[in-house]
């Protein structure tokens, strides 16, 4: 018996979204991390951010993690107005999250690697 093959049709959500889980498995994540001097909660949300990269992003992402009082050139580029930041520059489309990134179901939304709900 012959293995049936489902041929994608344009338009076709559902090979469209099966596309784009495969996607989210592969793709690089490049990750910035903004913080305000070197206080608990700058190291809370550093290790926090760090720990779920290495859950669910391990060998695929780049972390930079910069403190607003040392470097302000960055900021000018990707406007944060409070921190810790954590922005997910690549894949597209770009996302923010801010605090201390101990809520990780808020960190994985933002990261798109859970569905919003």
């Amino acid at each position: 018996m012959k293995a049936v093959t489902k041929k994608k049709a344009k338009g076709d959500v559902t090979a469209e979204y099966e596309t784009a889980l495969v996607k989210r498995k592969t793709d690089h994540y490049m990750l910035r991390l903004y913080i305000a001097g070197n206080n608990r909660r700058s190291q809370i949300a550093v290790e926090n951010v760090k720990k779920i990269c290495e859950e669910y992003l391990k060998g695929r992402y780049e972390l930079e993690v910069i403190d607003i009082y040392q470097d302000r050139t960055k900021n000018l580029v990707d406007l944060v107005l409070a921190a810790p930041t954590l922005i997910k520059k690549l894949p597209l489309p770009l996302r923010k999250v801010i605090g201390d990134m101990s809520r990780k179901e808020k960190v994985l939304v933002g990261l798109d690697l859970v569905p919003r709900s």
